[in-house]
């Protein structure tokens, strides 16, 4: 009986675990572009934890400060044009769907500033990957 409960409270503190961590990691892979093309600048003397801090937007934000760049297939979902990323699973919205309208089914490199409540890329610049 006593092992069982100690099974049964190491599964809740996982589970919570789980809980509290999950939205905030998969926020952390949004934002990180594995087909850059070079990668960012470092400051070896600042630990990479704080580099990337400086990048996520101050408390009370909801949009990235930077244009970030964002990789997938343009796709129709649901009636809207929407940018899905293979490698992390994400569908991005777009707020100018008609720039994305002529490369329906292509690859492309999208630059904006992402909308983090909404899950929306506000588009500066799109292209197909070559």
């Amino acid at each position: 009986m006593k092992r069982l409960l100690q099974q049964f409270s190491l599964a809740a503190a996982l589970t919570l675990l789980t809980m509290t961590l999950g939205p905030h990691l998969r926020a952390q892979q949004a934002d990180q572009d594995p087909s850059a093309a070079a990668p960012a600048k470092t400051n070896p003397a600042v630990p990479q934890a704080q580099q990337n801090e400086a990048q996520m937007p101050a408390s009370g934000e909801a949009t990235t400060r930077d244009a970030k760049t964002f990789t997938g297939l343009v796709v129709k979902e649901a009636g809207q044009i929407v940018l899905k990323d293979p490698v992390t699973k994400v569908t991005y919205k777009l707020d100018d769907p008609a720039k994305a309208k002529q490369y329906l089914g292509k690859q492309v490199k999208a630059t904006g500033k992402l909308d983090m409540n909404t899950n929306t890329i506000q588009l500066d610049h799109i292209a197909p990957i070559s």
